[in-house]
């Protein structure tokens, strides 16, 4: 999700911070049968079944090393769109649905704890047979991004997480979680808002849409789980490339460009807490030169 600004005020209502396709079959050299229907080649899958249940993706393109890309609280493989249409010229590109979320099902134990979102994304590239490929991840789906690396480290070639959360001390995570029990809708709203400063006028009432759509004890279980993980000692253990996208909605101690000042970090300003939908040329610019240095 989306990460909450560790400054937390003692008062109940302070709230506010920054909070996966099948390869093609192959056709054999031999040729068909006289009289014979060749075979159609096979089309990327667009489920997959995952520990929770079916899993939805998006998938598409072809060469170099594929990019798989992971959505925030609340969103799915649509927030990659115009990303995965600038890399499929050149490359395989795919976008997951997590538990829950967008077309993928709902866990039946109501299970969103960070490492499970992980074993989606296990889910995902095992069964499509990516061996090797980058991660790119946005707010709760850096965080998963993040617990995926540090079990596979020998399977991301890059790992890119955009406005992901850091640690929360854990007596402001639990000032927050009692001012959500106490005042959801007021708190979230305040949020909310924190988050879509400087969004474009069709994002903003898009994601104030999705948002909205996330049921109270969805929402609250997502932000315990997200709470309940720490980043920092898997992003210090993948040695691998790594870069950090912050926007204005997240620039407080706790954040990760300043929690880890090491991780190359890059700034888009005068967006939302989304700059793949409100600035996706210049994120695009970003993504490819961290893809330009992967080998």
């Amino acid at each position: 999700m989306i990460g909450f600004d560790p400054r937390v005020r003692r008062s109940a209502t302070s709230f506010a911070g920054p909070l996966v396709m099948l390869a093609l079959a192959g056709c054999g050299d031999k040729p068909a049968a006289k009289g014979a229907e060749a075979p159609l080649p096979a089309q990327p899958v667009s489920q997959i079944q995952g520990p929770a249940g079916s899993i939805h993706i998006d998938d598409g393109g072809s060469g170099g090393i594929p990019v798989v890309f992971l959505h925030s609280f609340a969103g799915s493989t649509a927030h990659w769109s115009a990303q995965l249409a600038h890399l499929r010229t050149s490359r395989r590109a795919v976008a997951v649905d997590f538990r829950g979320h967008g077309q993928s099902a709902p866990p039946a134990n109501g299970d969103y704890a960070v490492e499970s979102l992980a074993q989606d994304v296990a889910a995902v590239v095992d069964s499509l047979g990516l061996t090797r490929f980058i991660l790119v991840g946005h707010s709760m789906g850096g965080s998963a991004a993040v617990a995926y690396a540090a079990a596979h480290p020998d399977r991301v070639a890059g790992l890119v997480l955009v406005g992901a959360p850091g640690k929360v001390p854990e007596a402001q995570a639990k000032q927050i979680m009692a001012s959500l029990d106490s005042n959801y809708d007021k708190v979230m709203a305040a949020y909310s808002e924190k988050l879509l400063a400087g969004a474009q006028p069709a994002v903003r009432t898009r994601l104030v849409g999705e948002m909205g759509g996330v049921p109270k004890e969805k929402s609250l279980t997502i932000i315990h789980a997200l709470f309940a993980f720490d980043p920092l000692p898997g992003l210090k253990s993948y040695t691998g490339p790594k870069l950090i996208v912050s926007t204005d909605s997240g620039n407080d101690p706790n954040d990760l460009q300043n929690a880890m000042p090491e991780v190359p970090h890059k700034a888009i300003t005068g967006t939302s807490h989304w700059p793949q939908l409100d600035k996706p040329d210049e994120f695009n610019g970003l993504l490819d030169e961290f893809l330009a240095t992967i080998h």
